[in-house]
């Protein structure tokens, strides 16, 4: 059976599960605080974070009367609306609050709905406390997943991403030693098909543009230039004890099937439903129940024909660079991940162009000697030197 499967605690046990959201201000985070509201006699959410959205922040924490509110950027921790936070209600600030908040006794579930590195420590925290993690900071299991995989205990680490809980649904009661291979699907992004000379001319607004999912913006262009699906391949690596080469990119433009697991025996399972990140969110709070619904039905006999394609690593070499490091292990991913985040938002903000994120994050990776992952502190001064290495290749690319 697959390491993650278990019996989580919380509204299975005949009471509301506590919930802290992390980044509840962001496109996963907003979508959770919809499922939440959807199913209020079945979850309560007690504590909220965001980094420098307060205005959100104080009107999620008055909407669902939140006893705990954290702030981590500084530069926001005194503005005037957090005044109006609901009587009662305790606000902390930096990043170092936020790693207690995911531990306090009355949360059951913490959503880790953070962009980037941020949110690593945090989610080392949940889980060393014993919460139940539903994560979509992939980030964290990338660059950390040696040191908090081992910290996992069964039902408490419970993937928010589509295609990772896709694969959790159809590894359900399944060995992991019986998987063969996992299928990943991808719907290619906005730029599917075109040529690298064309890849060269393309803008970040055409990048944001995303046929099928809505998203945050770093991690749509991570999908444009398919680093997102490197991330995830490592991310599935992680979570489900697969080899690197044992995970296929599937091109599945429909968004209809989110990834398949195919079995030793030649059967594949796969997972389908609408293109809605709620449904992986509150499978991932409701498990291992399912409730109703949060979005329209799919009628599946009027559906388009479904169709499948390679994704091609040689035109969007992020996926590649992305594999390699995965291969190499360690700190790479690490180094992988920090440039990755200086490159996308210098694309966005117009400093380079779009095959130059590629370039920037290449630099990263073959300039750094990988280590074994020790800890956290390790990682975070791997991630430095990683950044700094981007920022003065980003100024290379340019020049």
């Amino acid at each position: 059976m697959s390491a993650l499967a278990g019996e989580a605690p919380g509204a299975t046990r005949g009471r509301r599960l506590r919930v802290a959201v992390l980044g509840c201000s962001g496109s996963i985070g907003t979508q959770t605080l919809d499922v939440c509201r959807r199913h209020a006699d079945r979850l309560e959410v007690v504590a909220l974070s965001v980094h420098g959205s307060t205005d959100a922040l104080v009107a999620a924490a008055r909407e669902f009367g939140a006893a705990h509110a954290c702030v981590t950027d500084e530069g926001h921790a005194r503005d005037a609306i957090l005044d109006e936070l609901p009587e009662g209600c305790e606000l902390t600030r930096g990043d170092g609050a936020l790693a207690d908040l995911v531990a306090l006794d009355d949360v059951d579930c913490v959503v880790n709905a953070l962009v980037g590195v941020a949110g690593m420590r945090a989610g080392w925290r949940a889980l060393g406390a014993g919460k139940v993690l539903a994560y979509a900071n992939k980030e964290s299991i990338i660059v950390a997943g040696d040191i908090l995989m081992p910290l996992a205990r069964p039902g408490r680490l419970i993937p928010v991403d589509s295609e990772h809980s896709a694969i959790f649904q159809c590894l359900a009661g399944a060995p992991t030693h019986d998987v063969h291979r996992i299928w990943l699907t991808c719907s290619g992004g906005p730029f599917h098909g075109m040529t690298r000379a064309q890849l060269a001319q393309v803008t970040s607004a055409d990048a944001l543009a995303h046929p099928t999912w809505l998203m945050g913006a770093k991690i749509t262009i991570d999908s444009a230039t398919l680093m997102n699906k490197g991330f995830e391949l490592l991310e599935a690596h992680h979570l489900f004890a697969v080899g690197i080469d044992d995970i296929r990119v599937l091109v599945q433009r429909q968004s209809r099937i989110h990834s398949m697991v195919e079995f030793a025996d030649g059967s594949t399972l796969a997972q389908l439903g609408p293109s809605d990140m709620r449904i992986p969110i509150q499978y991932a709070l409701s498990y291992p129940d399912r409730w109703e619904t949060p979005c329209e039905r799919i009628d599946w006999c009027h559906e388009q024909p479904i169709t499948f394609g390679e994704a091609d690593e040689e035109t969007f070499g992020c996926l590649a660079l992305a594999r390699e490091a995965g291969r190499v292990g360690g700190t790479m991913p690490c180094v992988l991940n920090a440039a990755n985040e200086v490159a996308n938002a210098a694309f966005r903000r117009g400093a380079c162009t779009f095959l130059d994120i590629e370039r920037i994050v290449s630099v990263a990776i073959e300039a750094h000697e990988a280590q074994r992952v020790r800890d956290l502190d390790q990682l975070e001064e791997v991630d430095l030197w990683a950044r700094d290495v981007a920022r003065r290749a980003l100024v290379d690319v340019v020049s």
